[in-house]
């Protein structure tokens, strides 16, 4: 299990990332948010390609899932920290921001 402050300390120690308030939200950036902690510290949202999540939520689908809405159709997931170990967030943490830190997709 990781806990929020652990969470925190893991992502903080990815390179250049800030945090920032994001609604009811902890954010995590670099170019671009990859990754919110919920306010009450138990998930986290982060950006991944929709096959990485489809292949996270078929993997692990009691740490992942797709976020409910248009936004988990483009790839934002749902990750349970009370379910997941540190390896899972780490190998996530990883995915989200190495398309953080890459160049912007055109629209």
């Amino acid at each position: 299990m990781v806990d929020a402050a652990h969470f925190t300390r893991m992502v903080l120690a990815l390179a250049e990332v800030t945090s920032v308030p994001h609604f009811d939200r902890t954010a995590f950036k670099v170019k671009r948010i990859f990754a919110t902690l919920a306010a009450d510290g138990r998930s986290v949202n982060l950006k991944l390609t929709p096959d990485e999540q489809a292949f996270k939520c078929q993997l692990a689908p009691d740490v992942f899932r797709p976020i409910d809405n248009g936004w988990g159709r483009q790839g934002w997931t749902a990750m349970d920290l009370a379910a997941a170990t540190e390896a899972d967030v780490q190998a996530a943490l990883e995915m989200a921001y190495a398309h953080a830190v890459g160049p912007a997709k055109k629209r």
